[in-house]
C-alpha cells in the first residue's frame, strides 16, 4: 500500500500531470489522422524524452499509446479508413452502422468498449501487482542472465510465430534487426563487430535513430509520394452516451474480449491483431445474429474495440516483469528505461515498486481523460481526417529530423536516419512488416548483452538450460519451434496441392 500511495504522489507532480494531458489529447488527435499512428508519433517523440524526467517521458508515451486507438476508431467508423492499423477490424461493422445513419451510436459503442477494455486490463494488472507483488520480488533470485536471455529468445520466436503466413519473411526481417544490434564494440572483450574502423559505429547504432528512420521517415516518404484523396463527408449527429447500455446488454462478449486482449497482450509478439481475431470469432459464435457481423453488428464492434484497448496495459507486464518488449511500441518505451538507468525485470518489483504503480495508475487516468474528451469534442476531432497526406508527410519529416539532430547534435545521425528511412519506405512499398526489425534490434541487444555478461561462466550448451526458469522457458521454446516447423510444412503442402 505504501508503494501505491508513493506512486500516486509521484503522479501529482505538475510536469507528470501535464505529460498525461498532452499525451492523451495528442494521442487522440494522432489516432484520428489516418497515416500517422502511435508508432510514428512515439518514434518522433523519443528524441525529446532524452531531456525529460523518466516518469514524465513514460507517461507521455503511455498517453499516446493508450489513447491513439480511441482516436483511430473515428475515421474507421466515419469514412471506412482506420486511423491506426489495429482499427482495421472496426471498419467492418462501424462503417456499416454509419452508412445506415447510426454513426453516433457506433462511435459511442467504440468509446465505451475501448474504455471498458482498457480499465479491465489495468485493474487486472494492478490486482496482480497487489496480490503477487511480494512473490514477484522473489523472482529476482530465480532470474539470472541466461534466464532473461532465454525469455528474449522465446519472445523472438513468438513474434515470428505470430506472422502465421509470412513466418519466413518475419524471421528474415527479425534477423536484419538482430544484425543491426550486433554493430559496435563489444564491451567486455573489446571486440569490434561490423565497425570497419568507422569511429561512429564503435558505439553501435542509436536505437532512437533507427526507430525514427524505420517508422517515421519511411511513413513521411510514403505519404509525400502518394495521392491526396478527399475522404467522403461524414456527419456525427445524435448523443454519444448510449454505448454504456450496449456494453451492459452484451456484457459476456465484452468481458470475454477484454480477457482475450489482456492475455494476448501479456504474450510477447502477439498483440492486438490476434486478440481481435479471437474476440471477433468468439463473439460471432456466441451471437444470436451471426449473419450481421461485418454488416453493422454492435457486438462485432464491441469485440473489436474492447480487445484492442485491453492490450496496452497488459503489454507492459512482460516488459516490466521480464524486460522483454511484446511489440514495437513497448520496445520503443524500453529506450526510455535504458536512458533512465532502470533495468526492467524481476528486480524492478523490489527496487522501484512505486514506479510501477505510477505507470498503471497513469494509464487508468489516461483512459478516463480520453473518454471525457471524446464525449465533448468528437465533432471537432473528426475534422482531423481531412488533413492532406502530403502536408502530414512534410510535418512528420521536419519533426523527425529536428528530433534526431537534437539527440547528439550530429548530422551523421540524420544521415543514418535517412538511410533507415529509405529501407523502411521500400519495405512499406513491398507491404512487408516493420515490427520484426525493431524487435530484432531490441531483443537482439538483450540477447547479446546477456551472452556477453555470461562469457566465461557458460561452458557448455546445457549451462543455458540447467536452471528452473531457463529450463522451463527452453521447453516452451521447443514447443513454439515445433509449431513454426509444423506451420511451414503445412503451408508447403497447401502450396503444392
Amino acid at each position: 500500500m505504501e508503494a501505491f500511495l508513493t506512486g500516486l504522489d509521484n503522479l501529482m507532480a505538475p510536469a507528470v500531470l501535464l505529460a498525461i494531458l498532452i499525451g492523451s489529447v495528442g494521442g487522440l488527435i494522432i489516432g484520428a489522422v489516418p497515416g500517422i499512428g502511435p508508432a510514428i508519433a512515439i518514434a518522433i517523440l523519443l528524441p525529446a524524452t532524452v531531456f525529460l524526467d523518466d516518469l514524465v517521458s513514460l507517461v507521455l508515451l503511455l498517453g499516446v499509446y493508450g489513447s491513439a486507438m480511441y482516436g483511430g476508431a473515428i475515421p474507421a467508423i466515419l469514412i471506412n479508413t482506420p486511423g491506426t492499423p489495429v482499427n482495421a477490424l472496426t471498419t467492418y461493422d462501424g462503417y456499416a452502422m454509419t452508412r445506415r445513419g447510426d454513426a453516433a451510436r457506433a462511435l459511442s459503442i467504440a468509446y465505451t468498449s475501448s474504455f471498458f477494455g482498457g480499465c479491465f486490463s489495468i485493474i487486472m494488472a494492478l490486482i496482480a501487482l497487489f496480490a503477487f507483488g511480494p512473490y514477484l520480488r522473489d523472482l529476482g533470485a530465480l532470474f539470472g542472465q541466461r534466464d532473461i536471455m532465454m525469455a528474449a529468445i522465446l519472445g523472438s520466436l513468438l513474434l515470428i510465430a505470430a506472422h502465421r503466413k509470412t513466418m519466413g519473411l518475419a524471421a528474415m526481417l527479425y534477423g536484419f534487426g538482430f544484425l543491426i544490434a550486433m554493430v559496435g564494440r563489444q564491451s567486455t572483450r573489446k571486440i569490434d563487430r561490423f565497425t570497419y574502423d568507422i569511429e561512429y559505429l564503435y558505439s553501435g547504432f542509436n536505437l532512437i535513430v533507427v526507430i525514427v528512420g524505420i517508422f517515421a521517415l519511411s511513413q513521411a516518404l510514403n505519404l509525400m509520394t502518394g495521392k491526396d484523396d478527399d475522404p467522403p463527408q461524414a456527419r456525427v449527429t445524435g448523443g454519444l452516451l448510449q454505448g454504456a447500455r450496449e456494453i451492459i446488454s452484451n456484457k459476456v462478449i465484452a468481458i470475454i474480449s477484454a480477457c482475450y486482449g489482456t492475455v494476448m497482450g501479456i504474450i510477447p509478439g502477439v498483440g492486438e491483431f490476434v486478440a481481435q481475431f479471437f474476440s471477433y470469432s468468439t463473439a460471432r459464435s456466441l451471437s444470436k445474429q451471426p449473419e450481421r457481423f461485418g454488416h453493422g453488428s454492435p457486438q462485432g464492434l464491441i469485440a473489436s474495440e474492447t480487445s484492442n484497448n485491453a492490450v496496452p496495459a497488459a503489454a507492459m507486464i512482460p516488459l516490466l516483469a521480464l524486460g522483454v518488449p511484446g511489440e514495437a511500441l513497448t520496445a520503443m518505451m524500453m529506450v526510455v528505461f535504458f536512458d533512465a538507468g532502470i533495468k526492467p525485470g524481476p528486480d524492478i518489483f523490489e527496487n522501484n515498486p512505486d514506479f510501477l504503480f505510477s505507470l498503471f495508475t497513469a494509464l487508468l487516468i489516461i483512459n478516463v481523460l480520453v473518454l471525457v474528451t471524446l464525449l465533448v469534442s468528437t465533432k471537432h476531432i473528426a475534422k482531423m481526417i481531412y488533413i492532406p497526406n502530403r502536408f502530414l508527410g512534410a510535418f512528420i519529416m521536419i519533426f523527425s529530423f529536428v528530433g534526431v539532430y537534437s539527440i547528439r547534435n550530429s548530422l551523421i545521425d540524420c544521415i543514418f536516419a535517412v538511410i533507415f528511412g529509405y529501407i523502411g519506405y521500400i519495405l512499406r512499398r513491398l507491404d512487408w512488416p516493420l515490427v520484426p526489425i525493431v524487435l530484432g534490434l531490441v531483443l537482439g541487444s538483450i540477447i547479446l548483452e546477456r551472452l556477453s555478461a555470461g562469457a566465461g561462466q557458460i561452458v557448455t550448451t546445457i549451462d543455458f538450460i540447467n536452471r528452473p526458469v531457463s529450463g522451463t522457458l527452453f521447453v516452451v521454446v521447443l514447443m513454439v519451434l515445433g509449431f513454426i516447423i509444423w506451420n511451414a510444412v503445412t503451408n508447403t503442402k497447401e502450396t503444392y496441392h
